[in-house]
């Protein structure tokens, strides 16, 4: 189906401005599939041969989507590259036959599921803070914790610059004179959130991993090894963020008409004081 049209084309390929294709059209020095075109005709980007004064325009296929998913051992940092000569999560995944970035981060002495894409409404959708893409982690702690440090982690600490955490998950596996492991679910994503939590309370993290971001789990992936998501894990993915973003959309419109009927009361009851 031919429904792109050539000087669009041209243009987004970035051998002229559009209306400098318009004049080369003109001109006739644009063929499709071997024949001169009109300013207004239309291409079929994956199938019709374009060439400007007889060079061939290579118009790339329609870009394909890349999910993956990486174990990021200890020791790397998430970025795509690093003036300091540090170890990059990029290095681990230079085989996959696309440029992907990491959505999201772990710090450097943090382990564990990290996802990678080069479709950026899918990443901008898992990372938007307001979309609650819940996170698992597995986190080992010094000293042993308390039930009150548990209850407090549980409920939302006040972090280091005063903002304070949503509710967590909190689940105790490994229960230890001196040291205590559990399990942390959260919905956000603030920066070194999880130690900074367990600081608040007083506690210190000596080991952090990620095992799981909404249905994706990292199973018997191993530490610097990558695969790429399933269909239905990236089916997934998205249908945790929509549901989230469906979510705060009714409570917005229920405050919003909870406001607006508080509004309409008020004048009745001044009425109503007034004939008393």
């Amino acid at each position: 189906m031919r429904d792109t049209r050539i000087q669009k084309v041209l243009s987004e390929m970035g051998v002229c401005s559009r209306r400098a294709a318009e004049e080369m059209i003109r001109q006739g020095r644009v063929k499709l599939n071997g024949r001169p075109v009109q300013v207004g005709d239309k291409m079929d980007p994956a199938k019709d041969l374009l060439s400007v004064d007889g060079k061939s325009i290579r118009v790339p296929k329609k870009q394909e989507f890349v999910y993956e998913m990486l174990y990021k051992p200890r020791g790397y940092i998430t970025t795509m590259s690093d003036e300091r000569g540090r170890k990059t999560v990029m290095e681990l995944v230079r085989d996959v036959p696309a440029r992907i970035f990491p959505i999201g981060r772990l710090d450097k002495d943090s382990e564990g599921l990290l996802l990678f894409t080069n479709d950026g409404d899918f990443a901008n959708l898992l990372m938007h803070p307001s979309h609650g893409v819940s996170k698992l982690y597995r986190v080992t702690v010094r000293p042993r914790a308390s039930e009150t440090q548990l209850a407090d982690l549980a409920a939302g600490v006040t972090l280091d610059d005063g903002e304070k955490t949503q509710p967590a998950g909190v689940r105790v596996v490994v229960d230890e004179p001196e040291r205590t492991v559990m399990e942390m679910s959260i919905q956000e994503g603030k920066n070194r959130q999880i130690r900074r939590m367990c600081e608040a309370v007083g506690l210190t993290v000596i080991r952090l991993k990620r095992s799981a971001e909404g249905p994706v789990k990292l199973g018997m992936l191993q530490p610097g090894k990558h695969r790429p998501l399933t269909r239905q894990e990236v089916a997934g993915l998205r249908a945790s963020a929509s549901k989230a973003v469906r979510k705060e959309t009714t409570e917005a419109a229920q405050r919003r008409a909870a406001l607006a009927k508080s509004r309409e009361r008020g004048p009745v009851r001044a009425q109503r004081r007034g004939q008393d």
